[in-house]
């Protein structure tokens, strides 16, 4: 049985080009393909290019911990310059020449019989449709890939453009427009100021909101000649920046506990009340300041929004909410016509869709969503964040239950691609094994999954401790599956904590085994959690990456 790929990843985001990446960095291993539905590496901040995009973590945070970059411009940087540090990173690895670009993946089977998984793949630019067999299957696409519709009555009646934050326009020229933007989280608050200062100014903008959010101060400096100069040439001075900016973010995590955390978020509510009263329009304070709990929906960072709402050709409205669109704009509940040239969609993205629509099928023909219905109320989950017990070989980047409300997206993923890597080692043993004639060091199986019992432990204990947080205070958040009230998103504990998990692996949770493909004759055995060994390994591992994770 020949293989097209070892490991076939889709997306070339941020996780799955750090996957790609780690993979040759940690193992020199280059028997991959990445397949990726546009034609540029960089994931969601290639295709969320609207005016004002910009990342609201510290950029020395944000960025890989194992490709620091010194020239950074400010704190917290634009879209631009966060994709060509991206972009950096694949050209200094080659990622790109492993890069399926503009194509999708239709479905994927797991081949029992082969210990395989058969991928088929669509050209969209050719309408091709093939497949690729691979052993291992890793899910990159994000949770934040598959924009939300709009689903306003009457939007096929309007004659301007419409689009969504995340599938921007950029032949439509807004200077002097009219336009209407729909949604107040943290897409629309970077959009609306952009679109509304300047030269390029729109003649109006109007904003509707239907439910408040908590609109954090954020300062952006530029940094300086010299500071860069110290980022560069001073040993370790990148490492501790980080390393501030990491003990800042894990601190927060304490404003997210429901009891204890009272404190914290009533000393929040005061300071960013205070900022919203003294920014914002007097006549919009009514609305700004919610009255849900700080950290119960996503805090928005101030990227200019509050002030902005003070200009002449800016409006919010949040008393009369759109109640259909027609041909030159939208009527409101109480009859009123906003004229729009176009309308822009701020209204968020599918978070459980992505993974759904990859078409997966696991042992015995399983559906995710089959999956899903038998361990999670039909909910997203998955053995921290990343297993599917009936989905051997497969692994999920930046999947449920592994975003966070305090921390950074970018170390989460660097300690799923880690935990991964170490899971998938005896997989690559045994690929290097049957195509060597030199004997292949460690142990050797071709075919790995997370055992069930452990998968609905895990699972079950993240929703028990996702209840004794803010996020479940009563307010609604796309954090939340509103069906059941089930936390599919957030990681309920510092982050530190996901990190040591990804070091000390429980391997009495996963089931190694061999295909009738395997030929190599060594024994499968691993070495359990509670022995001395595997605990001296893992101190080791601990160690050598402590470092280079903070």
């Amino acid at each position: 049985m020949e293989l097209d790929t070892d490991v076939l990843i889709i997306g070339a985001g941020m996780s799955g080009l750090a996957f790609a990446v780690q993979l040759i960095h940690q193992y020199g291993y280059r028997n991959f393909e990445i397949v990726e539905k546009a034609e540029h590496i960089g994931g969601t901040w290639f295709v969320n290019s609207y005016p004002g995009c910009g990342v609201d973590v510290a950029a020395h945070y944000y960025s890989y911990s194992f490709s620091s970059n010194p020239n950074w411009s400010r704190k917290y940087p634009l879209q631009p310059e966060i994709l060509d540090y991206f972009q950096s990173v694949a050209n200094k690895y080659k990622i790109e020449k492993h890069t399926r670009f503009y194509s999708i993946v239709k479905s994927a089977y797991w081949d029992q019989s082969l210990g395989t998984w058969l991928v088929t793949v669509e050209d969209l630019k050719s309408s091709e449709i093939y497949q690729r067999r691979c052993k291992i299957l890793v899910s990159a696409v994000g949770i934040l890939s598959v924009p939300n519709k709009c689903e306003i009555k009457g939007v096929e009646r309007f004659q301007g453009r419409l689009f969504h934050t995340a599938e921007w326009d950029h032949s439509f020229d807004w200077k002097d427009k009219e336009l209407v933007v729909i949604g107040n989280g943290c897409s629309a608050s970077q959009v609306v100021p952009a679109l509304s200062e300047g030269y390029t100014a729109a003649k109006k903008v109007t904003q509707f909101a239907r439910q408040a959010q908590w609109v954090f101060e954020r300062p952006n400096p530029e940094y300086s000649n010299f500071f860069k100069w110290v980022m560069k040439w001073i040993p370790l001075s990148m490492r501790v920046y980080r390393a501030v900016q990491n003990y800042y973010a894990e601190l927060d995590f304490l404003s997210f506990r429901t009891l204890s955390g009272a404190g914290i978020r009533e000393m929040y509510a005061n300071t960013q009340g205070a900022y919203i009263r003294r920014t914002a329009p007097e006549k919009y304070h009514e609305f700004l300041i919610p009255k849900t709990e700080v950290g119960c929906k996503r805090r928005v960072m101030d990227s200019g929004y509050l002030e902005c709402l003070n200009r002449d050709n800016v409006e919010l409205i949040y008393k009369d909410p759109i109640d259909e669109i027609v041909e030159n704009g939208v009527l409101t509940k109480s009859g009123r016509i906003v004229k729009a040239d176009a309308i822009v969609l701020a209204n968020g993205f599918q978070v459980q869709k992505p993974l759904l629509a990859l078409n997966l099928f696991g042992e015995g023909g399983v559906s995710v969503a089959e999956h899903w219905d038998k361990f999670s109320e039909g909910t997203a989950s998955a053995y921290f964040g990343t297993c599917l017990s009936q989905f051997p070989n497969f692994f999920i980047m930046m999947g449920p239950n592994t975003a966070s409300g305090h921390g950074c997206v970018t170390y989460t993923t660097e300690c799923q691609v880690n935990f991964t890597l170490r899971v998938i080692k005896p997989v690559l043993n045994a690929l290097k094994a049957q195509r060597s004639i030199l004997p292949v060091l460690g142990k050797k199986a071709d075919i790995v999954k997370v055992k069930p019992k452990a998968e609905q432990e895990d699972i079950d204990k993240v929703q028990d401790s996702a209840k004794e947080l803010v996020w479940s205070s009563g307010c609604t958040s796309w954090a939340l599956d509103m069906r059941t009230n089930r936390n599919t998103t957030m990681y309920p504990d510092f982050q530190y904590k996901y990190w040591l998990r990804s070091i000390f692996i429980p391997w009495k949770d996963f089931e190694f085994s061999k295909s009738s493909q395997f030929s190599d004759s060594s024994t499968v055995k691993f070495i359990g959690t509670g022995s001395w060994i595997a605990v001296s390994v893992g101190i080791v591992a601990a160690v050598a990456t402590f470092w280079r994770q903070i």
